[in-house]
């Protein structure tokens, strides 16, 4: 199993690094990315600090994806930020969507959808084909996700994926220990999406080596 996305004390999340890798390991993952919210003001502190646990997760058979979720940063800087990222050795660059429930800035999923540097594409509430397709273009993933509120669209963010050929995964975006899903209950999320049952399987299966840095 994987999850592409959850948060520790680096930012809003309630456990340490460590103690999510752990807890993850235990429900069966063997993939996990840590990608704490960033900003110009602390995203290479959270690259660095998840860089020192690397060694920790391989002792718990979990490989680590080190990344950040680009959050609520006016739309003009999220290249920048991304491509930063990714030159202090980001495995995974995750961009805070355009959810519905929170004032992230317009323009801001059509900014991730065309950024080379981008991996995902969180909750991005509701996107349209033209974002979408652009994010097919570049294999930018689009995120079906379990937190609550985030998840009003996920049908929406389906569908529309179905409609473009963008590729989907399912994360948690957890924040604390409830937040955590078992194999099951991403099962659930995904399927609860309208997403077939085998397209669901290719997604729950997805391959993550593609995000690890050469």
């Amino acid at each position: 199993m994987y999850d592409l996305h959850t948060h520790t004390i680096l930012s809003d999340g309630e456990l340490l690094p460590c103690e999510l890798i752990r807890r993850m390991a235990v429900l069966g993952y063997d993939t996990v990315g840590i990608t704490d919210h960033a900003d110009a003001s602390n995203i290479s502190t959270i690259i660095s600090s998840i860089e020192k646990i690397r060694g920790s997760a391989e002792e718990y058979g979990v490989r680590l994806l080190t990344g950040v979720e680009i959050t609520h940063v006016p739309p003009s800087e999220i290249r920048r930020l991304a491509k930063q990222a990714k030159e202090e050795g980001a495995d995974i660059v995750v961009v805070h969507g355009e959810t519905v429930v929170e004032p992230v800035a317009p323009g801001t999923n059509m900014q991730a959808c065309t950024c080379e540097h981008v991996d995902i594409l969180a909750h991005p509430g509701l996107i349209t084909k033209e974002d979408a397709a652009e994010a097919a273009e570049r294999d930018i993933f689009l995120e079906i996700t379990a937190r609550g509120g985030h998840n009003r669209t996920n049908g929406h963010v389906a569908m529309v994926a179905g409609e473009t050929g963008c590729n989907l995964v399912v994360d948690s975006d957890a924040h604390a220990p409830g937040d955590l899903m078992s194999e099951r209950m991403k099962e659930l999320v995904i399927r609860g999406a309208g997403v077939p049952s085998g397209r669901a399987s290719e997604i729950l299966n997805l391959k993550t080596n593609r995000f690890y840095r050469c």
